[in-house]
């Protein structure tokens, strides 16, 4: 040591110092007391081990795409930056069929008005009857039980048939020739001949017989009718 006033130095002893073990036992934190552990309940374990169980997996719906038809009237050249209107008009097909309607309705009434005034064009198959008129003071029969379809032994297709002509009237009538025609089963004529009448003018009350007989008719004549040829 060393006096601050005369610079006199001298010797002095310490206090005794701890040992080394004891510093560092006393620098060393002292453990916690322990702390008591509760074990679980055996029922408590036994839950906790058993497995949860996972929810079911649902598939998920798969979704296609719909498929479009392919539009057939599209135009492939066509540019979709040509000028085009706002919008189209919708069509009314009401209005449409009445116009339709009224036309076809005018049509008729002008064909009828002609055919009265004109008369039927000669191509329809109506527009020419099978048989005339003929005059109501003339009467003519051929009863079926006077007519004769058979074939001949030579294999000839013959057909015969007889009738009167009679004036029933209190005037002389003029005889118009007469017209036989054959029809097949579904009537359809087969085969035609005209028959001129032995008399062209006949009295009143006066009748002619007429007699007439063809062959090489078609086999598939069935049905006769005899009548006034037209005119």
């Amino acid at each position: 040591m060393r006096c601050a006033k005369c610079r006199h130095s001298w010797f002095q002893q310490g206090a005794e110092l701890p040992a080394r073990a004891e510093v560092a036992a006393a620098a060393q934190p002292q453990a916690p007391a322990p702390i008591a552990v509760t074990e679980p309940e055996a029922s408590a374990v036994a839950a906790a081990e058993d497995p949860v169980p996972e929810p079911p997996v649902v598939p998920r719906p798969v979704i296609r795409p719909v498929a479009r038809p392919a539009d057939e009237g599209f135009d492939e050249t066509a540019s979709s930056f040509d000028h085009q209107p706002p919008f189209r008009p919708r069509r009314n097909m009401a209005k449409i069929w009445t116009f339709a309607g009224i036309g076809f309705a005018v049509l008729v009434a002008v064909f009828i008005a002609l055919a009265s005034w004109l008369g039927l064009p000669h191509w329809l198959p109506a527009a020419h009857a099978t048989f005339g008129a003929g005059n109501p003071d003339l009467v003519l029969a051929f009863p079926s039980e006077r007519q004769d379809r058979r074939t001949l032994p030579n294999g000839t297709e013959y057909f015969g048939a007889s009738g009167t002509v009679s004036n029933v009237g209190k005037q002389p009538q003029e005889v118009p020739p007469i017209l036989i025609v054959l029809r097949d089963a579904k009537d359809k004529v087969v085969y035609t001949w005209d028959v001129a009448p032995p008399r062209e003018r006949l009295k009143p009350g006066e009748s002619v017989t007429i007699n007439e007989a063809v062959t090489d008719v078609p086999k598939s004549a069935k049905v006769a009718e005899i009548g006034w040829k037209p005119e």
